[in-house]
């Protein structure tokens, strides 16, 4: 059963009930959804805590958001990575962005169900954004060249995490070519270093501190 979260009690054992509560409600939540509007491909919902929750959580290996950080996770189709993330970090702002609307409802009835507070789903194009915010997150929407000019002009001045202000982009294999025309310093941390499964070998959450 999906619901059985050991997978990620195994790499987070600190997590709180109330927590733990949500994150296995999340599978039936999905799945219920999924048979009205498909947002998760069958093969990764029968993955679902691996390839959707644990993934997404491979931010929070990263870095630890301090409360009152405002996140935006563009792309973010049916909330990831901003759903998982909006649970484990329940004193962070999550505002989750994609512009397809049919997902956007979807992330708003999860968020609903589960009583998060600190999530905001938004029906938009990522460039019409105007807010700022302390880190973008996004999972592998697009190559990072077309998807900083989405991201430009929407970081807040002051830093006050371990990691400054930037983007965090969960994406897989070899990004050497991707990465060239990109002219930020780039720092890669391997998900295969904090995830044995077979499915992070090549998994990498890609940052890059931006400069307003």
């Amino acid at each position: 059963m999906n619901d059985n979260i050991d997978l990620i009690l195994k790499y987070f054992p600190n997590l709180k009930e109330e927590q733990i509560e949500k994150f296995k409600k999340l599978f039936p939540i999905y799945e219920s959804w999924n048979e009205q509007i498909n947002v998760i491909s069958r093969k990764d919902l029968d993955s679902f805590n691996e390839r959707h929750l644990l993934h997404s959580l491979g931010i929070a290996k990263v870095i630890d958001f301090v409360p009152q950080t405002k996140i935006l996770d563009i792309g973010t189709g049916g909330g990831f990575p901003g759903i998982p993330l909006a649970i484990f970090f329940p004193e962070v702002h999550f505002t989750l962005v994609d512009s397809i609307g049919k997902k956007i409802k979807v992330v708003n009835e999860v968020a609903k169900a589960l009583d998060l507070d600190n999530v905001v789903g938004i029906h938009e194009r990522a460039e019409k954004i105007k807010e700022k915010y302390d880190f973008v997150v996004s999972r592998a929407v697009t190559a990072m060249p077309q998807f900083l000019p989405w991201v430009n002009g929407k970081f807040l001045k002051e830093n006050k995490n371990s990691l400054k202000n930037g983007i965090l982009y969960l994406k897989g294999g070899d990004l050497a070519e991707e990465m060239k025309p990109v002219k930020q310093p780039i720092k890669y941390y391997e998900l295969q270093r904090y995830f044995e499964e077979d499915f992070f070998e090549t998994k990498k959450v890609v940052y890059l501190k931006m400069n307003n």
